[in-house]
């Protein structure tokens, strides 16, 4: 399916959050996850299911001063 990655086009195959981010090689990595602008909790992303032309935003932690 379609989605939308941080702004970008991209297609996955996953069906639930937490398997397109296993598929674009994130893993469960220290990062936040927002789905359509929603903020997705790391314990939610297994059941939280896509569809095509979700908006997925992938936030890292930063470091620094």
């Amino acid at each position: 399916m379609k989605i939308l990655l941080n702004g970008e086009p991209a297609e996955v195959a996953a069906a639930t959050l937490a398997a397109a981010l296993d598929e674009l090689g994130y893993g469960e990595g220290p990062f936040a996850t927002a789905l359509n602008r929603d903020f997705v909790p790391a314990g939610e992303r297994p059941q939280t299911r896509l569809t095509e032309g979700d908006a997925i935003e992938i936030i890292a932690p930063m470091q620094g001063g």
